[in-house]
């Protein structure tokens, strides 16, 4: 067992190129929304 393959990753390809790019997008882009949020709420942008 890998160590991908523990805590809430707990299935089977967890540790899979596939599954880690689609964590890493969901994370990266939740921050770049938040981020994009932040400004246009600070700084009255558009």
């Amino acid at each position: 067992m890998s160590d991908f393959n523990r805590g809430i990753m707990k299935f089977d390809g967890a540790d899979s190129p596939a599954a880690i790019a689609l964590s890493a997008i969901v994370v990266l882009g939740g921050i770049g929304v938040l981020i994009v949020w932040a400004l246009r709420s600070a700084y009255v942008l558009g």
